[in-house]
């Protein structure tokens, strides 16, 4: 899986188009509509970057799936398996956030599931259930699952999703990316040792989150 290059390269099209315009509009004299477009043409750019990340030095964390604000810690129950307690970490990111997603653990890929939805803002507790979402589960060399949910915010209209079932991953890896402001949501057994708390910022593949039980 290569997907290295320092800006994600399905950001290269909406980079493109306003740096075509700028050109366009410094060719037409329009110096200052050319101005507004280069300078979108760099943020957009940035918006894209795709940074090298160190996983933590301890073997048994997991790294955060995402950048951005941790907005919220709740036991919930697997709706896959009725009666088993899970742990939900929910990860806020804005549009200043690389949002190149990361996976926690290495493991295998057990599946790969999509579901269309709503574009609600992302930092609503609602969204969490009603809009558009990707959810990878992950299995461990020894057995525990992880899973990895990629929720799409307000303005973001497009999930990108790198890994398929069956793939083997090590922790750090790239998962996908989200554009323009979403959420990551990220599922551990209960019992599992939280390192973050409500209101931390993080980032992906780097920052500690937790340890399996």
């Amino acid at each position: 899986m290569h997907h290295t290059g320092y800006i994600a390269s399905e950001g290269v099209p909406f980079i493109l188009i306003p740096g075509v315009g700028a050109i366009i509009a410094l060719l037409a004299g329009l110096t200052w509509l050319a101005a507004v477009l280069l300078l979108l043409a760099l943020f957009v750019a940035w918006f894209f970057r795709n940074p090298e990340r160190r996983p933590p030095e301890n073997p048994r964390q997991l790294a955060s799936p995402a950048d951005g604000r941790v907005i919220g810690i709740d036991r919930v129950t697997d709706e896959g398996h009725p009666g088993r307690q899970l742990v939900k970490i929910s990860i806020f990111m804005n549009v200043f956030n690389v949002h190149v997603n990361r996976v926690p653990c290495s493991g295998e890929v057990v599946s790969v599931r999509y579901k269309p939805g709503r574009f609600l803002s992302a930092n609503l507790d609602k969204a969490s259930a009603l809009n558009e979402r990707n959810t990878v589960e992950i299995r461990t060399d020894e057995g525990q699952e992880v899973t990895v949910v990629q929720i799409a915010g307000l303005i973001a209209r497009r999930i990108v999703c790198w890994v398929n079932q069956g793939m083997k991953m090590r922790r750090g890896e790239r998962l996908g990316l989200i554009r323009f402001g979403s959420r990551v949501e990220l599922f551990l057994p209960a019992g599992s040792t939280l390192l973050v708390k409500k209101g931390d910022k993080v980032r992906a593949g780097e920052t500690p989150i937790g340890e399996l039980p």
